[in-house]
């Protein structure tokens, strides 16, 4: 189940690093780098949404749906942590520091600093054309100007996760529990 609140918050801790302010671009790129050095570290995702190849590249689809607006930011958390996009640029509302940033755990945030330092020197086009090269994320197929899915799996897969298929349904099913747990609080 997507945590828009937790979305936002990655989002905001990752402008944060870039000194409060964002370009929309870079930070889906840093967000669905950040979920795939999770795979790696972890076995799982930072956020529990789907991933989908887009014509610049692959993004977390429900948190672009975020940046772009198409949800209530009030209702759903998101406008508590991050301003309304402006100029294709995310900002950090200025009453927000990292220690607000309290969906987030340790492992989340040591995903976000590896993938901090790796990227944070690439600008926008940069971090697109990095995405789009297929010798860096293999698992991205050109979507001809549409989307396409790209499967947990096929991530793993592509990462070298033993056993993939298990690990990707072993994630879904503790997302169910969790899912299930929630809905009895």
């Amino acid at each position: 189940m997507f945590n828009p609140r937790k979305a936002a918050q990655v989002v905001a801790y990752l402008a944060l690093k870039a000194g409060g302010k964002l370009d929309v671009l870079k930070a889906v790129k840093l967000v669905y780098l950040a979920d795939r050095e999770s795979i790696q570290q972890w076995g799982a995702p930072i956020l529990d949404e789907q991933h989908v190849s887009m014509p610049h590249g692959p993004v977390n689809s429900t948190t672009y749906s975020h940046l772009n607006g198409e949800y209530d930011l009030v209702a759903s958390g998101w406008s508590d942590y991050l301003e309304d996009r402006a100029n294709h640029v995310v900002a950090v509302n200025a009453n927000v520091a990292a220690d607000d940033l309290d969906e987030l755990s340790d492992a989340d945030i040591a995903c976000m600093d590896a993938v901090w330092e790796k990227f944070s020197h690439m600008d926008k086009w940069q971090i697109r054309d990095w995405t789009h090269d297929r010798n860096n994320i293999p698992e991205w197929e050109d979507p001809n100007g549409s989307s396409r899915p790209i499967p947990l799996e096929r991530i793993m897969t592509m990462m070298g996760v033993e056993n993939a298929d298990a690990q990707a349904e072993l994630v879904k099913d503790q997302r169910r529990i969790g899912r299930l747990f929630a809905s009895l609080a």
